[in-house]
């Protein structure tokens, strides 16, 4: 997919004032400093459409783009650092939870994890928490450049074991690096082919 355009369209604090069009949705969401920011400004080819920050849970508002004018990227706050037990939602927001489970538009969401670290709690807690509401997602293993290869491909597989004790099929995988520009052709490629079926 070849980027022309990427405009930034609104910020919505709640779901009744995100934009009513039609256009479907490609979101982006992960803990707090997952790199969001650069993944989604190396997909656009726009430094800066994505404010980047060093201080976590920066993104508090649902932030929407218009890309070629036919899809929308959203930018969905961090779920940050809250406590999630396994029956409990409480750690995500309402806006978070509001938007996942009543966005009409909402195509597909994209989970960003740190390929540096092992599986951490609470995103194993928002996957489950969408494989339970039946939400279509892929995880996007963010700071790849971070890793050896051979570290890399041992964490990919430590996610992949740990969630295959749960699901039966697993979700789609990327792996990515803003720096080296990773896995931007294969999310592109991915959300065409999704467009092409939409």
């Amino acid at each position: 997919m070849n980027i022309q355009t990427a405009a930034f369209r609104c910020s919505s604090q709640r779901l009744s004032q995100c934009p009513p069009d039609e256009r479907p949705e490609f979101a982006f969401i992960g803990r707090s400093n997952v790199g969001k920011s650069s993944l989604i400004n190396l997909l656009t080819g726009r430094t800066g459409l994505a404010k980047v920050s060093g201080t976590p849970g920066k993104t508090r508002l649902i932030n929407h783009f218009t890309i070629n004018d036919e899809w929308s990227l959203v930018d969905l706050p961090g779920y940050g650092y809250a406590k999630v037990s396994r029956r409990e939602r409480s750690g995500f927001s309402s806006l978070i939870t509001d938007y996942v489970l009543n966005r009409e538009q909402l195509y597909y969401l994209f989970v960003l994890v740190d390929a540096r670290h092992e599986p951490q709690r609470i995103d194993l807690a928002f996957i489950r928490f969408l494989g339970e509401h039946g939400v279509p997602f892929g995880i996007v293993f963010t700071k790849a450049d971070k890793l050896s290869g051979a570290q890399l491909r041992r964490n990919v597989e430590n996610y992949r074991k740990q969630l295959a004790e749960e699901w039966e099929e697993l979700p789609r995988m990327f792996v990515t690096s803003s720096e080296r520009g990773q896995g931007r052709d294969e999310i592109l490629d991915f959300i065409e082919n999704c467009l092409a079926r939409n």
